[in-house]
């Protein structure tokens, strides 16, 4: 077993999922990172390309509508690029999801210790499966938050964490979808509480990753001298240090979406052990177990 192990299956508190947490990230880095970005890097990038092509065109489609009157091919242009890129970050979003939860199923698999071959072929094998719960729970939530935001809120809670409940307990999406309240059921509000303040937490780094890209805005648009420019509003977009800027906020902000996924995994593993108490009988017949040897 790995001295540093981390034990998912127990009961803890708001306190101990934050703590725990960040405690995995930091001693699982190398190894989770290096998992990590072998199986999601490639679509990082093609999601990283399409971002500079996007911005790119955005800000030279000004110029280019100016200088001529074919509108409509520089529109098409950008619908393509646009398309890319929103298709590219649903396939990041997806793997990197189903990622950090196979990685987390090895890593309690092997008490620490995780298999970087079984935890791909889970991934890919489970792309579609995320996809559709994808769908279904963002359908449920954005009705919900349509017709009033408590509702959506509702029903956010429970089907966050129909993912972890799809990987851990091994079973199709809609039965993920639907065993995801009967979890909650009656622990709604401390999971609420628990994702509100890792939500805060989050939130708060990513405003600061996201500061030099807007203070490079305003400079360009000349807020501060009281100078506008409509045509560098326009232009802006194509500045080179102004898509590095976008670049660095985009990655730091789908860095850290991956903390939230690892509280999420904390918090069914949290719920399950209070309804199920799988992780104290599974201690109970491997301390049987040693007993016997």
């Amino acid at each position: 077993m790995n001295p540093n192990y981390i034990e998912f299956k127990k009961q803890r508190e708001l306190g101990e999922i934050l703590t725990d947490t960040f405690a995995f990230i930091r001693k699982e880095f190398k190894p989770f990172f290096s998992t990590f970005f072998k199986i999601v890097g490639p679509f990082l990038a093609v999601m990283i390309v399409a971002l500079v092509a996007y911005l790119y065109f955005i800000g030279n489609s000004f110029n280019f509508l100016v200088q001529t009157d074919n509108g409509a091919a520089s529109f098409a242009t950008i619908f393509v690029v646009g398309l890319a890129y929103v298709l590219s970050a649903v396939a990041v979003y997806t793997m990197s999801q189903s990622t950090v939860l196979h990685y987390i199923k090895s890593y309690n698999s092997g008490k620490g210790q995780t298999d970087f071959d079984t935890i791909k072929q889970e991934v890919y094998a489970s792309f579609w499966s995320f996809i559709g719960l994808g769908i279904i729970v963002g359908l449920s939530v954005g009705v919900g938050f349509l017709f009033c935001l408590i509702p959506g809120i509702y029903l956010y809670v429970p089907l966050v964490l129909s993912f972890s409940i799809m990987v851990f307990d091994k079973i199709g999406p809609s039965d993920a979808y639907t065993n995801s309240f009967s979890l909650v059921k009656d622990e709604w509000w401390i999971t609420f509480a628990t994702l509100l303040v890792m939500g805060i937490i989050l939130y708060i780094a990513a405003l600061a990753f996201s500061v030099p890209t807007v203070i490079y805005q305003w400079l360009k648009m000349g807020i501060f001298t009281g100078e506008m420019d409509a045509e560098n509003v326009f232009e802006m977009t194509s500045d080179p240090i102004y898509i590095l800027f976008n670049v660095i906020s985009t990655i730091a902000q789908f860095l850290l979406n991956l903390i939230s996924i690892i509280a999420t995994a904390l918090i069914y593993f949290n719920l399950n052990e209070k309804k199920n108490f799988t992780g104290t009988l599974e201690r109970i017949e491997n301390l049987g177990k040693t007993t016997e040897d």
